[in-house]
């Protein structure tokens, strides 16, 4: 995936590798984006949200009428947008992009989510997405990087120093996505997150950690307490790594 259109902001460094991987996954709901996101600040990290490279597509594929449950035109279009897809990894600039369309907040829309399962079912859509990830993470200049995303832990990267599971009960996870979506009736946004699940379920396990992977379970504590207690997770596992 050639990707040339990466908004990079000095984030490569020739040769380059990142002291320390932080992988996370979790189900929808979990926090895992906006923890990750905060966890990466804290300790002056770079921050890969995978899954908005997957709403990316999703969207792309929207805007040329493209039929998502049809996998090999959803693969047509990946040259096209390797060409026009562009994102920062810098925790302080969230900022997304296809061509001079700044699309940070389109691809959150419920248009988008409802459809990005089917576009990241497709095994080519998968590989090569996951290859843009791992140069990322290689060549990632800063003394770490946080990524966070489904199958982090498992496929992308399974070397991470330190592997978290973030989760939550669905109780949790619908009421924080609709504190999110508050334009959006409560149980369009429940209907929407079971869906959701269901379908990525089917692509790979993200409620259960895989061996080495540590589980953080956030349903009773609050945002700053999760970030916390990933950020001590990190830093045990990482002191762990290091002095073997």
């Amino acid at each position: 995936m050639t990707n040339t259109n990466t908004n990079t902001d000095g984030v490569y460094g020739a040769d380059e590798q990142a002291s320390i991987v932080v992988a996370i996954d979790g189900p929808a709901g979990s926090g895992k984006s906006s923890v990750s996101k905060a966890v990466a600040k804290r300790l002056g990290y770079r921050y890969l949200d995978t899954g908005a490279s997957y709403r990316a597509i999703a969207l792309f594929a929207l805007d040329r009428g493209i039929d998502v449950e049809h996998a090999d035109s959803v693969v047509g279009l990946l040259e096209g947008f390797d060409e026009t897809y562009g994102f920062s990894v810098d925790p302080e600039i969230s900022r997304f992009t296809l061509g001079d369309r700044d699309v940070t907040e389109e691809i959150r829309e419920p248009r988008v989510t409802a459809v990005v399962s089917a576009i990241a079912r497709v095994p080519e859509v998968r590989v090569r997405v996951n290859e843009l990830f791992r140069r990322i993470i290689a060549r990632n200049a800063k003394p770490g990087i946080v990524v966070e995303g489904r199958d982090i832990t498992t496929v992308v990267a399974p070397d991470a120093q330190a592997r978290i599971l973030l989760t939550a009960s669905e109780e949790a996870r619908m009421a924080r996505r609709s504190a999110e979506l508050v334009s959006h009736p409560a149980g369009d946004v429940a209907e929407q997150l079971q869906r959701r699940d269901r379908a990525d379920s089917a692509v790979v396990d993200f409620m259960n950690a895989a061996d080495g992977v540590t589980t953080v379970d956030s349903t009773h504590i609050n945002f700053d307490e999760t970030v916390d207690a990933v950020i001590r997770v990190i830093e045990s596992l990482t002191a762990r790594n290091t002095h073997g």
